[in-house]
């Protein structure tokens, strides 16, 4: 199943040859040491991709958000695309905006989850979105939503370094394994 999702993931994520075409981009192409898997850039990829992917929920934003932030951390630029798809719609729905909702909710402000959702179906004009953004759901959402990108960043990193030293020492102690030739 890992085999198949790995294989399904590396056909769409986005290739140094693309992104040297996008003029904002071009920059991560001509750096080579974004494209490396190392110990160190896998896990801040993940970092930087777990931040993006929930902090910025516009989903064609998210994967060039990513890639640029990868810039300054020095992070796996494929690694960081791969893991803002972590904000699908069900998970933006069903986990982090409420979940954000109720951290704002705890320093002060009012989000009322539901009545975003009714704004959604409905396909509220942009005048109801500017006069949700003044009201307090809009800076609870903000709030809560950097916290939550921000935690799981930092979990996203120690898991991604953990799981990078677990398979290293797994394929260490196999190759130190005694071999028994019959």
């Amino acid at each position: 199943m890992l085999d198949r999702f790995l294989a399904w993931a590396h056909g769409r994520m986005p290739t140094r040859e693309r992104l040297a075409r996008h003029r904002l981009v071009a920059p991560l192409a001509a750096r080579p040491e974004l494209w490396r898997f190392t110990r160190r850039t896998v896990p801040r990829g993940v970092a930087v991709g777990l931040f993006v992917g929930i902090f910025l929920m516009v989903p064609g934003l998210q994967v060039i958000g990513a890639a640029l932030l990868c810039l300054p951390f020095r992070a796996n630029v494929p690694i960081a695309a791969l893991t803002t798809f972590v904000s699908i719609p069900p998970t933006v729905v069903f986990v982090f905006l409420p979940a954000a909702a109720s951290i704002g909710n705890r320093f002060g402000y009012h989000a009322d989850i539901a009545a975003i959702t009714a704004m959604i179906e409905r396909g509220a004009s942009g005048a109801e979105w500017l006069a949700w953004i003044s009201s307090d759901a809009a800076p609870a959402l903000a709030l809560g939503l950097t916290l939550l990108a921000v935690a799981a960043a930092i979990m996203g990193h120690v898991v991604a370094s953990r799981i990078w030293r677990w398979r290293v020492m797994a394929r260490r102690r196999q190759r130190l394994r005694p071999r028994i030739d019959a």
